[in-house]
């Protein structure tokens, strides 16, 4: 049985193979317009359900950024700004961007928000969602298989494997889609003219922010202190794109 669960996870690796803009193999299975309607639908209900910022300037400046990051993508990128304190931003499948008043109220400049829009423009770029649901759908069927042996009778052994898929491959891999849209946005915002040095004063404030971070292990998501260092040891390559973009005239006035 195992055997048959090894060769099913060998040829759905070689039959899903995917790039993503860093150059990072990535599985990925699921059709892109199913994951782009779902995304419209899941935006189109959270507009509904969650209040939208009458704040003009905020929402202005948010979708101003947003353009100015995907120029000459060829989409028509949607961003809301809701009424929420908590410091987030999310990116959905088909081109949808949301930000927390939150957010917006921490960020000094253009230039941070940039680093926050940037990262969730990466997110979808690289087909993150897409990623983690052939991930999780893998996971899962695997673990099906394993139930239907002697072994997955043993609640005990099923209990561990769970854990194990959860911290061995669910979160480290959220982990790496976190690192790589901080890669990609950082990037992004250098072209298109945003100070790139403030992506590492932006996770500075943020972890000045956070209260009771959990473990990296334990967690979705990098520690600040990793991601800001990974900005740093990126920062001569988005600095050389932000010189090349302010010489070619590319200066945003989101503000």
């Amino acid at each position: 049985m195992f055997k048959k669960l090894g060769i099913a996870l060998i040829i759905g690796n070689l039959t899903a193979c995917a790039t993503s803009p860093t150059g990072r193999n990535q599985l990925i299975f699921m059709p892109d317009a199913q994951m782009s309607q779902m995304g419209l639908q899941a935006f189109d209900q959270l507009k509904k359900e969650k209040p939208i910022s009458g704040e003009t300037q905020y929402n202005q400046t948010a979708q101003c950024i947003v353009t100015e990051l995907t120029r000459g993508m060829g989409q028509n990128w949607e961003v809301v700004v809701f009424e929420d304190k908590t410091l987030n931003a999310f990116a959905l499948p088909g081109a949808k961007i949301g930000v927390h008043t939150g957010m917006m109220q921490l960020v000094d400049n253009q230039d941070q928000l940039a680093a926050v829009l940037g990262h969730e423009v990466g997110h979808v770029l690289a087909r993150h969602s897409n990623e983690r649901a052939s991930q999780e759908t893998l996971v899962q069927q695997g673990m099906g298989m394993i139930q239907q042996t002697e072994l997955g009778q043993n609640p005990l052994i099923m209990g561990g494997l769970g854990l194990g898929a959860k911290y061995g491959v669910l979160m480290p891999y959220s982990r790496t889609h976190e690192s790589e849209a901080d890669m990609i946005g950082v990037d992004l915002m250098a072209k298109a003219g945003f100070n790139p040095e403030d992506s590492v004063k932006l996770w500075q404030k943020m972890e000045q922010a956070a209260q009771n971070q959990p473990m990296e292990f334990m967690s979705t998501h990098p520690a600040h202190a990793t991601r800001i260092q990974q900005l740093q040891e990126h920062m001569p390559k988005a600095l050389e794109l932000y010189k090349q973009a302010q010489a070619a005239g590319k200066i945003p006035k989101c503000r």
